[in-house]
């Protein structure tokens, strides 16, 4: 038993601790490179939190795991929206800005749909990939433009801001002056142990499969998802106690559209394969009605009550009762 849930659980925690060094040290070396506070915002920072998921699938898809690739994607949506926005808003009633909910939400329904659509028609080859990445960069384009004529802010920046609040190191602006090798270190010594994480995580969680007779796909889609999700799950419910409730809306809006677009593509340019059958007939589903609820709740007197965020927690309870064996 020892050695199934030690890599599961070292993993993860390896997974979590390397992501913020190699945030705080990618934001401290683009910071001496000369690149602007906004772009470093809503780029490195921005997507930080998601650098276990990203990593975890990838490792997954490479190792011909794509139950816990596609798994921990689609898991990781559904996390969000029902377990973290629902906690979130439970705490604190979670504001909703009109752009945040007619352009980030509308994005991260209509990702949802074309994955779930696609992953129903074909397999996913490099050229998916592909067009998902380009994707990502338009979005991200779209969004610095729209921060810089704008006193409304988007998804992508409420995740950087929700990071920020979480963890003022990993603030543009902060780390003083320096050269460049101490920041270069940091960043390279948090993806080693990313890397490491991730391999640590996978192996565990096919493991665990194994040993318990359990799906690899469950195990992706609950354990994987949850644990790689925990990022966000931190940033969002510190966001909630500090009366930021519109950064945990945006930043999980911006994380589900991230975990598509940006770590679906990039796990399908390097490792192509078909999405589970059991994911694309049920959590699919699954993940665009909880998008589509989101959106609901959302536009109903912009916010999300404490009542909606009991629905949301306890939809998720009932998923996992149906999913578990």
């Amino acid at each position: 038993m020892l050695d199934v849930w030690l890599p599961l659980i070292g993993g993860l925690v390896l997974l979590v601790a390397g992501g913020d060094l190699l945030v705080r040290g990618a934001v401290r070396v683009a910071e001496r490179l000369g690149v602007s506070p906004l772009v470093i915002g809503l780029t490195l920072v921005g997507f930080g939190t998601s650098t276990p998921e990203l990593v975890t699938s990838v490792q997954a898809a490479l190792a011909g795991s794509p139950g816990i690739a596609f798994g921990n994607i689609v898991g990781s949506n559904i996390a969000n929206i029902l377990l973290i926005l629902g906690i979130s808003a439970m705490l604190f009633p979670i504001t909703v800005s009109s752009s945040a909910l007619s352009r980030d939400a509308m994005v991260m329904l209509g990702v949802a749909v074309t994955f779930a659509a696609l992953s129903f028609l074909m397999p996913f080859g490099r050229l998916i990939g592909l067009v998902f990445v380009a994707a990502l960069g338009v979005y991200i384009y779209l969004a610095f433009r729209q921060e810089n004529v704008s006193a409304e802010h988007g998804a992508v920046y409420d995740k950087a801001a929700a990071l920020e609040a979480a963890d003022p190191a990993a603030t543009p602006g902060t780390g003083g002056r320096g050269g460049l090798v101490a920041p270069l270190l940091l960043a390279v010594g948090g993806l080693v142990l990313v890397v490491l994480g991730g391999r640590f995580l996978v192996g565990g969680a096919v493991a665990l499969a194994q040993s318990f007779g359990i799906p690899e796909t469950v195990i992706g889609l609950t354990i994987v998802a949850v644990g790689t999700s925990m990022p966000e799950l931190v940033t969002s419910v510190l966001a909630a106690f500090k009366r930021q409730s519109d950064l945990a809306f945006g930043n999980i809006v911006g994380s589900n559209i991230y975990n598509i677009l940006g770590i679906g593509g990039t796990t399908v340019l390097i490792a192509p394969a078909r999405v589970p059958q059991e994911i694309v007939t049920f959590d699919n589903l699954l993940m665009v009605a909880a998008s589509l609820l989101l959106v609901i709740f959302a536009a109903t007197g912009r916010r999300i009550s404490r009542g909606e965020g009991a629905v949301f927690l306890a939809a998720y309870l009932a998923y996992l009762y149906v999913l578990w064996p």
